[in-house]
């Protein structure tokens, strides 16, 4: 009982096997996060009762769904979800109102929720509203189905990689939405993706799954920063640091941004001083110092603690963890140049940071 998302699957098919045991945030989102055939869409559908798993057991803030130990099993139609897939998969024939409509009549007449018009409001949809399926764009028409999934009322949203069908001005479109929901709904959302950059971006939790089992789960900075998982994010592994604009440069144009363990610089920001932003920063985009030069082009130069060294999938490569004053960082360096450094545990060293994705 409490205020999580708890479930045990075990599903058999031909060469693949399903095991896996999740307690996850009532709250937030969690991505599920793996390479294709690792077990991420159908850990989704049986979470939705698409899937039955026998002897499966899960649990959503207190209210169980399935526990085939006492012969519960609710069936998709009666369990409190929204299902938002890659395809927007909304009736060609209805109007965008009627497609909202629909999502309505199946939370029932009593349901407690959000209602039609903070919808409309959140997913910027308004002049939409009268159009049909064919006359919308694809960002639009998965715009639409958030909104119908948010009005069935669900205690649970699932999305299973809603952004994989669009180009990156449609995914850019789409992606501050999905931030909307984070900050503004209080029930669970579980998020399904191969994006590295998506999970960096949205997630607060995170569930690692290889070969139908999770090999990592936790908090999304403390499991990014992990170095004994290369192999899951390849040339993709980095962290993500949550930071606040302390100052504008309008001289330089560039911005402060301030967080636990210093202070970096990024271009000009449109946000105000004290703003929040998440940032990322490439494990491939930080280079080691013994010294700390002057005469470098790097603006973002920080003092930091060796931790540990991991190989990567590459064995020209290491993963090295560092610490920035309890802020985790991470730099893939060559091997030749681990052992030139002669970089051990507890060393200290000057992290160059050559690059700073920003998600505002």
């Amino acid at each position: 009982m409490g205020d999580s998302l708890r479930a045990r699957f075990k599903i058999s098919y031909p060469g693949f096997i399903l095991d896996v045991d999740l307690d996850v945030p009532g709250r937030g989102i969690t991505a599920l996060f793996g390479h294709s055939g690792s077990g991420k869409t159908t850990c989704l559908r049986a979470i939705a009762g698409l899937e039955r798993s026998p002897g499966g057991y899960l649990e959503v803030n207190g209210e169980v769904w399935q526990d085939d130990s006492c012969g519960i099993f609710l069936p998709t139609h009666r369990r409190a979800l929204g299902y938002v897939f890659q395809e927007a998969s909304l009736f060609s024939h209805l109007s965008v109102r009627d497609n909202l409509n629909y999502g309505l009549k199946r939370s029932g007449v009593n349901a407690k929720g959000i209602r039609f018009e903070q919808a409309v409001e959140w997913l910027d949809i308004a002049v939409l509203l009268d159009r049909r399926p064919e006359r919308l764009s694809g960002g639009e028409r998965q715009r639409i189905a958030i909104a119908r999934a948010l009005l069935t009322k669900p205690r649970l949203l699932l999305f299973d990689e809603p952004l994989a069908a669009l180009d990156l001005k449609r995914k850019a479109e789409i992606l501050p939405y999905l931030e909307r929901l984070h900050d503004t709904l209080d029930i669970p959302m579980l998020y399904v993706s191969h994006s590295p950059d998506e999970v960096a971006r949205l997630a607060d939790h995170l569930v690692l799954l290889a070969e139908g089992k999770v090999v990592a789960a936790g908090p999304l900075q403390d499991t990014l920063a992990r170095i004994d998982l290369p192999a899951v994010f390849a040339d993709d592994a980095g962290v993500v640091i949550d930071a606040v604009v302390g100052e504008h440069d309008d001289d330089d144009y560039l911005s402060r941004l301030d967080f636990s363990g210093g202070a970096i610089y990024v271009s000009r920001q449109a946000k105000a001083v004290g703003c929040r932003l998440r940032c990322r920063i490439h494990a491939r985009d930080v280079s080691l110092n013994l010294e700390r030069s002057g005469n470098s082009s790097i603006l973002n130069i920080i003092r930091a603690k060796v931790i540990a060294v991991a190989a990567t999938d590459n064995p020209a490569n290491v993963l090295v963890r560092l610490d920035v004053a309890k802020t985790p960082l991470l730099a893939r360096i060559t091997r030749r140049s681990l052992n030139h450094l002669a970089l051990t545990p507890g060393m200290m060293v000057w992290a160059q940071i050559k690059a700073v994705a920003l998600f505002d």
